[in-house]
C-alpha cells in the first residue's frame, strides 16, 4: 500500500520555546509501522500533490481543537485531489471531538492512542531535528478539568526503562506527568549514565512537572541526569505559593540556578487578572521565569487571537473573569519580567528584547 502521512500547516511560532518541539511523533511511529508492513510511506506538512504518488490511505494528524480548521482544510484538499484514497484523522482534536471531526468529510476518525504502533520507534529520518521524543508513560493520575489527557489516554501506563530507545544526545519527554511514572528513579539513573555517539545525553520535558510528586532525591537525580529548564506547574490560586516555594527550593538545593527554573501558569482562567499579577510578582521575588499558557476550553474550535488589536469573544475565548485588555497586558508583563530575570536586572529594558529578537532572526 501507499500511505501519505499529513501534518496540517498549523501556525506553530518558530521562535516559541515550548511549541518548537511539537513534532508529529504519532505520524513518525505510523511511518515505522507501515514500513514494517512493506508499505510505501511519504510524510508531508501542509497540502501538496504528488504527481507520481497516489496514496491508498491519507492519515492526517490533529493538535488542538482550536486549530480544527487546519485539519478540515487538509481533509478537503486530499479528498478532492485523491478521491479514491481513504482519509483518516487522528490526534488530539480527533480524540476530544470525534463527532465534530467527522463533519470535516473524512472517511474515518481514530480516537486515542494506536496501540499497534506504540512499540515502534519514530522514523526520524523523515524529519530534520536534533532531538528525539520519548514517552515513559501514557495518561495521568490527575483529572484536571482544563486538561484532556485523561480523556484521550484514560489508562495510565508506564515503562520501566528507556535506555534501549535513546538515539540522540537530546531527549524531549512528552509525558503528561513524568514524575508519576513509578520507575522514574530508574529512568533518571539511566539518563545520568547515558551516552550517544560518545557524548552525554541531555533531556527536558514538554510539559510542566507535577511538583507535588517532587522530592529532594528526585530533584538531585533530575540535575544529575542533565535535565534542563525544569518547569513546575502552578495551576491554581495564590494560596499555593508556599507549596510552590518548597518545590523551587528543592530544585535550587539540587543545583539549578533559580533563573533556569520555570513556573508554568495558565492565565485567562479561574484565577482573575489581579490574582495572576500576585503570582507574577511572587515569581519575580523568587527569581524564576514563567512559562505561560492562555486557556482555551477543550471544545473551542477556533482561535483568532491577535495581540495587536482589540478583540471580543467572537474572535477568541475570553474567560468571564478576564477582559481582552487584561489578557494582552498579562502576557506582556510575563514577557518583560522573564527578560529581567534572565539578564539579572530589577527593571525592564526594551533594548534587551530587541537584541533577543535580532538573535532569533539571525538563527532563522
Amino acid at each position: 500500500m501507499k500511505i501519505l502521512l499529513v501534518e496540517p500547516n498549523f501556525p506553530i511560532p518558530p521562535k516559541s520555546k515550548n511549541h518548537r518541539d511539537f513534532l508529529p511523533v504519532g505520524l513518525l511511529k505510523l511511518a515505522s509501522y507501515h514500513r514494517a508492513k512493506r508499505d510505501e510511506v511519504k510524510l508531508i506538512r501542509g497540502n501538496q500533490q504528488f504527481p507520481d504518488f497516489y496514496p491508498n490511505q491519507v492519515k492526517i494528524t490533529s493538535l488542538f481543537t482550536y486549530w480544527s480548521n487546519y485539519v478540515w482544510g487538509s481533509v478537503k484538499f486530499y479528498k478532492e485531489n485523491y478521491p479514491k484514497a481513504k482519509v483518516i484523522v487522528g490526534g488530539i482534536y480527533a480524540s476530544l471531538m470525534p463527532e465534530h471531526c467527522k463533519q470535516s468529510g473524512c472517511d474515518d476518525v481514530f480516537v486515542g492512542v494506536d496501540e499497534r504502533v506504540e512499540k515502534f520507534k519514530p522514523a526520524y529520518d523523515l524529519v530534520d531535528v536534533d532531538y528525539q521524543i520519548v514517552h515513559t508513560s501514557r495518561g495521568c493520575l490527575r483529572k484536571c478539568k482544563f486538561c484532556g489527557t485523561w480523556k484521550i489516554e484514560p489508562k495510565f501506563t508506564s515503562k520501566k526503562s528507556i535506555k534501549d530507545e535513546i538515539c540522540s544526545n537530546r531527549v524531549i519527554f512528552y509525558d503528561n506527568n513524568l514524575l508519576a511514572n513509578p520507575h522514574i528513579t530508574d529512568i533518571l539513573e539511566e539518563l545520568k549514565n547515558a551516552k550517544h555517539n560518545g557524548r552525554v545525553v541531555y533531556s527536558e520535558s514538554q510539559c510542566g512537572i507535577d511538583g507535588r510528586l517532587l522530592t529532594p532525591e528526585l530533584a538531585k537525580l533530575l540535575k544529575q541526569a542533565r535535565f534542563l529548564n525544569p518547569r513546575i506547574a502552578w495551576d491554581h490560586g495564590y494560596e499555593q505559593r508556599y507549596m510552590i516555594k518548597k518545590q523551587i527550593d528543592m530544585l535550587v538545593n539540587a543545583g539549578y540556578p533559580a533563573k533556569d527554573i520555570y513556573v508554568f501558569m495558565i492565565y485567562n482562567y479561574e484565577p482573575d487578572y489581579y490574582e495572576m499579577l500576585k503570582k507574577l510578582k511572587q515569581c519575580k521575588r523568587w527569581g524564576v521565569q514563567i512559562a505561560d499558557c492562555r486557556y482555551r476550553p477543550l471544545k473551542q474550535t477556533f482561535d483568532n487571537y491577535n495581540p495587536r488589536k482589540r478583540q471580543t469573544n467572537k474572535e477568541y475565548y475570553i474567560h468571564p473573569r478576564w477582559t481582552d485588555r487584561q489578557i494582552k497586558l498579562f502576557r506582556k508583563k510575563v514577557r518583560q519580567q522573564n527578560i529581567m530575570i534572565r539578564h539579572g536586572f530589577d527593571h525592564y529594558i526594551h533594548e534587551l528584547e530587541r537584541q533577543g529578537a535580532r538573535r532569533r532572526e539571525e538563527k532563522l
